[in-house]
């Protein structure tokens, strides 16, 4: 049993990793900032609620109960995020910042 659950928690943890790891790239690697808000608003939530869950799972198993303090994180952190993301976002189309990509061409 205990074999099962450190292998669900390992996934829970490398998914995790791997959702933060693509999040942080984009971050770095996008050109311009509303292409660069998806990195952190999305990929880094999930990538830290897998870690959440991850722990969750393990301290759940050895204490016997659920940690009301992971429960509010993961809440926190799911409810949060989009409100900054929405935030950041209108207050750059509030400042006209310039975007580096251009729309398609109409077609006639």
């Amino acid at each position: 049993m205990s074999t099962a659950i450190e292998i669900l928690v390992s996934i829970a943890l490398l998914t995790g990793a791997a959702f933060a790891l693509v999040g942080s790239w984009g971050l770095a690697k996008l050109p311009d900032f509303y292409t660069r808000l998806h990195g952190p608003s999305k990929a880094s939530t999930m990538g830290v609620g897998g870690m959440l869950i991850g722990s969750m799972i393990y301290f759940g198993f050895h204490e016997g109960e659920l940690s009301m303090h992971e429960w509010l994180i993961t809440l926190f952190l799911f409810i949060s995020t989009p409100v900054s993301a929405h935030m950041l976002s209108k207050a750059a189309l509030h400042l006209k910042l310039k975007t580096i990509s251009s729309p398609p061409p109409e077609q006639k």
